[in-house]
C-alpha cells in the first residue's frame, strides 16, 4: 500500500462537523484483495488488537470483526488500525469511513483525529501493522505505542490548558490554538483573549513576576501582616548552612524562582543534608531559599477573580508499607491504580524512582530495597505536586471563612487573578492563628481540583472562563459567510459595506484578497480557511464578511466555526468533474456545509429560485430568508408560514415579514442593477438585503449601502467594470463559467448599440466538456469572440485551453476572431480593441484584474490617456 496524499482537516468539513484526517491510499498489490482471502491475518489483528472486536461497523456493534472476517478492502481495515491505535493512546475516536477515489484500487481514508502533527506517524505504524501480519510476522504492539505515547504527550494540551478549553467550548466559546503549544485564542475579532495555561489576559506581568520571586512574594506579605517562613537568600553552601544554623530548627532549601516543587528539599535538620539540598536548588535557579520548615498538613487553594474557588489538602508521593514488599515493589503496585497514568493523562500521576526519589530515601536512611513495616509511610518526595506523583484531596467545603478571607488577601497583595497560594496549617477547617502561607503561584495547575482523587470535582476552569467573558459579555464577533456559484464576491463586497455602516472595522474575506475595511491586506483569492483565522484573530475586526468557496472547502474544510447569517447566492454548473463531485448534488452537498455551520439562532438566506439552495436551507434547520428576483411560489408559500424574504416587486426590493411589507427600496436607485437590467446583480443585492436584515443593520443602513454601492473599480472592483481605453468602451469582469458569462454578456447586450466583441479563456482545471460549453456560451452570446490563455494553465499544455474555447465557439456556427496561434493576453487584448468600432463593446473576461489593467494602460498609452470610469447613468444612457 503506498500513501499518495494527506489531508488533515482541524475543524468542520466535508465529512464530519469535527476534525478528521482524510489519506488518499493507493492499495497497489492489495487491489481488489479482501480480508477474508487472509484468514491467519484476521485472527493476528485480533490478537495484536483485541480491542478491535468492539468496532462498531454498518450499524452494529462489533460489526467490523464480522467485516473482517466475510471479506472487507485493506483501506477499511487500515481505517480502524488507526481508530483502534489512537483509543490505546488514550484518544477513542469512532467516526471513519473509506470511499472508491474514481481509479483502480485507489480510496479516500477518513477517519477523525485528536491530534494533527500525530497523524502521520499514526498511519506509518498502522501501514506497518498490515503488512506484518500479511506476511505472517508477530507485531509487538506495545514497542510501537510507546513513541507514539511519547509524542501525543509532547503534543496535546496539559492538562489545566484542556479543561479551559473544554468549559470554553461548552459555553459556546470559539476556541483556537497558536502554534503548538498550549497558547489558545478565545473568542472571535474585537472580543477574542489570550490564555497560556492559567495564565489569563489580564494576569499582571508585574505580578507574576513578583510571584515568581518567593523572596519577594514574602517580604510583600509580612510586610502586610500575612504568616509567612522566616528565612535568608543564600548564594553559597555555606551561606546556607549559616542561614540554617541561625534559624535553629528543620529548614526548607529551593529556588528563590523555581516552580512546580522543582529542586525543594524539606525538613532538613544537618548541615550536610542543607548543603546538599544547596547544591540540588543550584541545578533549577541562581539564588536560593533557606526558610524554617512548618509543620503541619499542606493545602493549595486557588483565587480567581479575587474569589476562593477550590481547595486541597495534598501529600508528597510516598508509598505504604505492607512487612512484605520492598519499596521499588510498593511503588510498582501503587503504579496500578486506575486513578495513576503517564503524566497528566489520568488524575493522578505514576510514581517515578529517579535520582530525586532515592536522594530522598538516603535521607531518611534507607534504599529502594528496603522493606517497609506493615503501615509504614515512607516519602519518596519532598513537594506534594502531582506531577511527581503526589496525592490531593478536595476540602473545598472545609476551609474556614477566615481562612478563605486571608488566600483572598493574599492574591489581592500579590496582584494577581489568577493564582494557587499553598499553606500549611494544622487544619484548614479552623481559625488562621496558625496557617502560613508558604508560596503564591502564577498559572496554578487545576488537574487537582478538576479531577481529585478524593471528593467533589471543582470547576476551575468554568471560573476562569467566566473571569475573561463574564455572564453576559460578548466572545464572537458578528459573523456572516457567503458561498455560492456565482455572484459571492459582489454580495460579500456588499453585505461588508453594510456593516460599515454599524460597526467601525469589518474583516472581509473574497476572492480578490483580505480586508479590514477597504484597506487590503493580502492580495490573492483568499476564500480558505487561512484567511478566516487571519480576520477572526484580529482584535481590530468588530464584524466580519467571508467568502467560501468549494476549493477551499475541499481542501482544508472551514476556518471559523460558527456564524451567525449563512448565505448561498446560486448553485450551478461550475467545478463539475473535479474533487470527485460528478453532479450538482454533489455540489449542493460540499456548499451545504455553511448552512449547516450556523449557531442556534442564526440564519441562512437562500435563492428561492434555485432548488438547491432551498433544499441546503431546509437542512439546516436554522431560520431561512429566501430571497429573489422576482415573485416566486417557493417564496410566497414561504411568507405565508410567516417567514422572511426579500424580493423585487413591482419595481423595487421589498423586504417582507410574512405578508407584512417592512421596507422597500426602488431597483432604479441602487447603482449596481444597471436600473434593473443586471438581473444577476439585483439578486445579488436582495441577497446582501437578507443578509444585512439577519444582522440586525437597520433598514436605513441597508438603504443607504445600495444607494452608494456602484459597479465600480473603488465598490466592486472587477466586477462588470466599464472603462473606456483608447475610445472604445470596455467591460471587465471575473466570469469564468457558462452562468457567469451569460449573465454579463446579457447585460453588456442590453447596454450596448453596437457590437459585443468578448474575450474569454477558461480555468485549466475544468473538464474538457466545461471549456468547449464556455466556447458555446461565448459563440452565441457574442458578435466576435477572440481567445486567450491564463497564465496559470492549472496542468494544461500550452493552447489545449483555447483549442477546446475555438471548438466550441466553431460548434455553434461562430468562427473564433484572431490569430489561431496568438493566445498571449496582452496580444489578445489588443486585437480585440483594434477590431471595434465606436459603438462597439469590448468584454473582458480577465484572470487577474490588475495585470489585465495594466495591459491596457499599454494600450492606452500608444493612443491617448485613459479616460474615467463611466457611470451607470452614462452606461445605460439616461
Amino acid at each position: 500500500m503506498r500513501v499518495l496524499d494527506i489531508t488533515v482537516f482541524p475543524g468542520r468539513n466535508c465529512y464530519a462537523h469535527f476534525p478528521v484526517t482524510k489519506v488518499t491510499l493507493d492499495l497497489e498489490e492489495l487491489a481488489g484483495r479482501e480480508s477474508s482471502e487472509y484468514p491467519w491475518f484476521c485472527f493476528a489483528l485480533g490478537e495484536c488488537l483485541p480491542g478491535i472486536a468492539n468496532h462498531s461497523c454498518s450499524g452494529r456493534d462489533g460489526g467490523f470483526v464480522a467485516r473482517l472476517r466475510e471479506g472487507t478492502y485493506f483501506g477499511h481495515v487500515l481505517e480502524h488500525i488507526i481508530l483502534e491505535l489512537q483509543a490505546l493512546l488514550g484518544f477513542p475516536k469512532a467516526f471513519g469511513k473509506t470511499r472508491y477515489a474514481a481509479s483502480p484500487g485507489v480510496y479516500h481514508v477518513v477517519f477523525e483525529h485528536a491530534l494533527p502533527g500525530l497523524v502521520e506517524p499514526l498511519l506509518t505504524e498502522a501501514l506497518g501493522i498490515v503488512q506484518s501480519l500479511l506476511q505472517g510476522s508477530t507485531v509487538n504492539i506495545h514497542e510501537k505505542l510507546e513513541p507514539l505515547r511519547k509524542l501525543a504527550a509532547q503534543l496535546e494540551l496539559g492538562p489545566s490548558t484542556q479543561a479551559i478549553v473544554k468549559a470554553a467550548e461548552s459555553r459556546g466559546i470559539t476556541v483556537r490554538r497558536i502554534g503548538d503549544e498550549s497558547l489558545i485564542q478565545l473568542g472571535t475579532g474585537i472580543y477574542s483573549r489570550r490564555i497560556q495555561a492559567t495564565v489569563g489576559p489580564h494576569t499582571s506581568c508585574l505580578a507574576a513576576d513578583i510571584a515568581c520571586d518567593k523572596a519577594m512574594t514574602k517580604y510583600i506579605l509580612a510586610t502586610a501582616g500575612i504568616p509567612v517562613p522566616f528565612g535568608f537568600t543564600v548564594e553559597t553552601d555555606q551561606e546556607a548552612v549559616e542561614a540554617w544554623q541561625q534559624i535553629g530548627r528543620p529548614v526548607a532549601v529551593k529556588p528563590r524562582d523555581g516552580n512546580q516543587g522543582k529542586g525543594v528539599s524539606l525538613k532538613l535538620n544537618s548541615a550536610e543534608d542543607v548543603a546538599e539540598a544547596f547544591h540540588f536548588a543550584q541545578v533549577f535557579g541562581g539564588k536560593t531559599i533557606v526558610e524554617e520548615y512548618i509543620e503541619g498538613r499542606h493545602y493549595r487553594l486557588v483565587v480567581v477573580g479575587g474569589k476562593l474557588v477550590a481547595a486541597a489538602e495534598r501529600s508528597p508521593a510516598h508509598v505504604v508499607g505492607d512487612g512484605v514488599s520492598s519499596i521499588l515493589g510498593l511503588i510498582a503496585h501503587t503504579n496500578l491504580h486506575p486513578l495513576r497514568g503517564e503524566k497528566h493523562e489520568k488524575p493522578l500521576t505514576r510514581i517515578a524512582l529517579d535520582d530525586i526519589s532515592l536522594r530522598v530515601l538516603r535521607r531518611q536512611g534507607i534504599d529502594a530495597n528496603y522493606v517497609p513495616q506493615q503501615g509504614q509511610l515512607v516519602l519518596l518526595r519532598d513537594s506534594a505536586n502531582l506531577s511527581t506523583g503526589g496525592t490531593a484531596w478536595d476540602v473545598t467545603d472545609m476551609v474556614h471563612p477566615e481562612a478563605r478571607e486571608r488566600v483572598e488577601r493574599v492574591a489581592r497583595l500579590i496582584g494577581l487573578d489568577i493564582s494557587g497560594i499553598d499553606v500549611v496549617a494544622p487544619d484548614i477547617s479552623s481559625p488562621t492563628l496558625e496557617m502560613t502561607v508558604i508560596e503564591v503561584n502564577t498559572a496554578p495547575g487545576i488537574r487537582m481540583h478538576q479531577y481529585p482523587a478524593l471528593g467533589q470535582a471543582r470547576d476551575v476552569a468554568g471560573a476562569i472562563v467566566e473571569l475573561v467573558f463574564p455572564p453576559g459579555t460578548p466572545s464572537e464577533i458578528p459573523l456572516a459567510t457567503v458561498t455560492g456559484t456565482n455572484g459571492k464576491t459582489t454580495t460579500t463586497r456588499l453585505i461588508a459595506a453594510g456593516l460599515r455602516h454599524v460597526y467601525g472595522h469589518v474583516g472581509c474575506a473574497t476572492s480578490s484578497g483580505i480586508y479590514i475595511n477597504q484597506k487590503q491586506l493580502v492580495a490573492g483569492d483568499t476564500t480558505g480557511p487561512w484567511s478566516a483565522g487571519v480576520i477572526l484573530s484580529d482584535p481590530a475586526v468588530e464584524a466580519a464578511v467571508l467568502e467560501v468557496a468549494r476549493g477551499g472547502i475541499i481542501r482544508g474544510g472551514l476556518g471559523y466555526n460558527l456564524a451567525d447569517v449563512a448565505v448561498i447566492t446560486n448553485i450551478s454548473d461550475d467545478h463539475l468533474g473535479q474533487d470527485g463531485i460528478p453532479d450538482l448534488a454533489a455540489l449542493c452537498r460540499v456548499k451545504s456545509l455553511v448552512t449547516e455551520a450556523v449557531r442556534a439562532g442564526g440564519v441562512v438566506v437562500v435563492n428561492a429560485e434555485n432548488s438547491y439552495c432551498v433544499q441546503a436551507g431546509q437542512a439546516s434547520r436554522r431560520e431561512m430568508i429566501l430571497f429573489a428576483a422576482e415573485p416566486s411560489q417557493v417564496l410566497a408559500n414561504h411568507l405565508a408560514g410567516g417567514g422572511r424574504g426579500v424580493m423585487v416587486q413591482n419595481g423595487a426590493f421589498r423586504a417582507l415579514a410574512g405578508r407584512e411589507l417592512l421596507y422597500e427600496i426602488p431597483v432604479n436607485m441602487v447603482p449596481l442593477s444597471f436600473a434593473g437590467l443586471a438581473r444577476h446583480n439585483i439578486e445579488n443585492c436582495a441577497a446582501a438585503m437578507g443578509a444585512l436584515w439577519a444582522l440586525k443593520v437597520p433598514f436605513s443602513a441597508i438603504s443607504a449601502t445600495l444607494q452608494a454601492f456602484a459597479p465600480d473599480l473603488l465598490c466592486n472592483p472587477g466586477r462588470q467594470n466599464i472603462i473606456k481605453v483608447a475610445g472604445i468602451t470596455v467591460m471587465l469582469d471575473y466570469g469564468h463559467n457558462v452562468p457567469g458569462v451569460c449573465a454579463v454578456a446579457d447585460l453588456a447586450r442590453r447596454l450596448c448599440s453596437g457590437r459585443l466583441i468578448g474575450v474569454i479563456s477558461a480555468p485549466g482545471d475544468r473538464t474538457d466538456a466545461s471549456i468547449v460549453k464556455l466556447g458555446h456560451c461565448a459563440g452565441t452570446k457574442f458578435d466576435q469572440v477572440f481567445v486567450k490563455e491564463d497564465v496559470d494553465r492549472r496542468g494544461r499544455e500550452v493552447a489545449e485551453v483555447a483549442r477546446l474555447l475555438r471548438q466550441g465557439i466553431a460548434e455553434v456556427g461562430r468562427v473564433p476572431a484572431g490569430e489561431e496561434a496568438v493566445f498571449d493576453e496582452a496580444a489578445v487584448h489588443k486585437q480585440a480593441l483594434q477590431s471595434a468600432g465606436p459603438e462597439d463593446w469590448v468584454i473582458i473576461f480577465y484572470e487577474s484584474l490588475e495585470r489585465t489593467l495594466g495591459q491596457l494602460r499599454s494600450v492606452e498609452d500608444e493612443v491617448g490617456a485613459l479616460r474615467a470610469v463611466v457611470t451607470v447613468t452614462e452606461a445605460v444612457g439616461g
